[in-house]
């Protein structure tokens, strides 16, 4: 059962050991089923490659980012604008509001998150309220109908407050990362320590 790494990507286990496994490989009957030594496909390689890509990427921060009281509060001071007062319904109080506050710069998350007149009224008292205590409006998150603490908890600000905002990279992504390597690490040592992929097993009549 001795280990080599002189050949680490065609096999790591010494000649004694994979002649052995040839043998038994050849030996078994698996119940009148046959089973080659083949390499594991290169287009499942990258479709697997680009399943873990794919599903890290889907929840970052950058798409998964929670809406913040700081995200509507530029809308919720804008309700009271006359022009938007003066609208006939809505709709077009809606549009106007988005229209005075195009260029903020968080254009990508209102579009992820949008509100409606209704929602604005529900959240502006208590958006509003937050502002009068000189709160951070980033450590709230909206939630329906709901302004509340957001579920993070990061360093101490020097007045003793702490900093609850979604951070651009989250620990769940550091123990995936850990889970997948050791996974993946597994997986590549079982299968390097089976004879190289050049061997083929002979079945049957074969023999």
């Amino acid at each position: 059962m001795a280990w080599t790494f002189n050949t680490a990507m065609t096999t790591l286990s010494d000649a004694a050991t994979y002649q052995q496994a040839e043998k038994l490989w050849e030996k078994e009957s698996l119940g009148g089923l046959t089973e080659d030594n083949n390499p594991i496909p290169l287009p499942v390689v990258w479709l697997v490659a680009l399943t873990v890509v794919t599903a890290f990427f889907i929840t970052f921060p950058l798409w998964g980012q929670r809406p913040t009281a700081a995200l509507y509060a530029p809308y919720v001071n804008s309700m009271d604008n006359p022009q938007v007062l003066a609208a006939k319904d809505d709709k077009e109080a809606m549009d106007l509001i988005v229209a005075l506050n195009k260029g903020a710069g968080n254009e990508a998350q209102l579009v992820r998150h949008p509100e409606t007149m209704d929602d604005l009224r529900l959240i502006a008292p208590q958006i509003k309220a937050l502002e009068a205590k000189g709160v951070d409006l980033k450590d709230y998150t909206v939630v329906g109908d709901q302004v509340v603490i957001a579920n993070f908890e990061g360093n101490y600000r020097p007045d003793g407050t702490r900093i609850r905002q979604q951070p651009w990279w989250d620990k769940g992504y550091t123990i995936d990362i850990f889970y997948l390597s050791a996974f993946f690490i597994g997986v590549f040592l079982v299968v390097k320590r089976l004879p190289p992929t050049s061997w083929e097993p002979r079945h049957g009549s074969q023999h």
